[in-house]
């Protein structure tokens, strides 16, 4: 297959309503990298991460970071149908000790959505901000398909708020989120899916506060993120590092003086993330998201005031 079909299918978001479609999209491009590229880019600081380099077609563009301990290789993603997609339906019976599911849970969600992302890294440089666009909505989509495919309700779309004083309500609000999950016709949880937390973190924290104080309610926020890494030049302009996009010291403060929120979730979580104690207490893998928060969150008691008012279709 060719670097020009390839993105040209990645630039249609219509192209991506199944999980099944995101499948069959990472197992074509990871056949084609696996011959079609000038080069593998090693990482001179963190060297799990490489970049690909397209040949002519693609403009000899530079891919973003691809964690190769995360990534499959095109062998392994051949059997993601069969394999990924049971082992995602039984996620709330995988036991903490069941490492190899639940690891697979993780590296097949980043590397469904890494090959749409590289792949769209072979737009021209004009291009770049609908490719970030296409990207970011895409994986806010494949998050809402895998939840939907667990059996939970999902959508995205505009929650109406009352705002009530002194006992009446005064009028309501609309307030747009990526991810509502519903559970027996209430509010259960609400999501923001983003590639990645740079520039979004305060909004986040913000939108838990503002929500659950016009509604007096604590309805659970979560975050879910793809990493927090960026391509970074070094002194040789031939070769890359990567430069952590995630602000340990903004997510402390807010956890702290605004609101905790009530679970965030990564598929390339970062070491700091699982060596500092305060941030190992409140970020987890998203395997942890899928096989038990999920479920606690579904199991709780929800908000019956705040209604739907929107579906957008996943």
């Amino acid at each position: 297959m060719r670097l020009s079909t390839l993105v040209q299918f990645a630039s249609n978001k219509a192209n991506f309503s199944k999980v099944q479609h995101y499948i069959d999209f990472c197992q074509r491009y990871l056949a084609f990298i696996s011959r079609g590229i000038q080069a593998v880019i090693v990482s001179q600081n963190e060297q799990q991460y490489c970049f690909f380099q397209y040949k002519k077609d693609g403009s000899y563009n530079v891919t973003r970071p691809i964690n190769t301990s995360l990534m499959l290789d095109a062998d392994t993603a051949d059997g993601l149908t069969r394999e990924f997609l049971p082992i995602l339906r039984d996620a709330r019976s995988l036991r903490t000790n069941q490492a190899a599911e639940r690891a697979l849970i993780c590296n097949a969600i980043y590397t469904l959505q890494q090959c749409i992302g590289a792949a769209l890294d072979a737009l021209p440089a004009g291009q770049s901000n609908q490719a970030r666009k296409i990207n970011g909505d895409l994986f806010e989509r494949l998050i809402r398909l895998l939840i939907l495919e667990v059996g939970v309700d999902c959508m995205s779309g505009s929650v109406r708020i009352p705002v009530v004083v002194d006992g009446y309500e005064q009028f309501r609000m609309n307030y747009q989120h990526d991810l509502i999950i519903r559970g027996d016709g209430v509010i259960k949880v609400i999501g923001s899916v983003k590639t990645s937390s740079k520039d979004r973190l305060d909004k986040i924290f913000m939108d838990k506060f503002l929500y659950c104080k016009l509604t007096d309610s604590g309805v659970p926020h979560v975050a879910i993120f793809l990493n927090d890494v960026q391509r970074k030049r070094t002194a040789n302009p031939r070769q890359y590092g990567i430069n952590a996009t995630f602000l340990p010291g903004h997510f402390r403060a807010y956890t702290i003086k605004l609101n905790p929120l009530d679970g965030v979730y990564y598929c390339d979580i970062r070491p700091n993330m699982e060596e500092d104690s305060f941030l190992r207490g409140q970020i987890r893998t998203i395997d942890h998201f899928f096989c038990r928060d999920l479920w606690e969150f579904v199991e709780g008691p929800g908000v019956p005031r705040a209604i739907v008012s929107e579906r957008i279709p996943t």
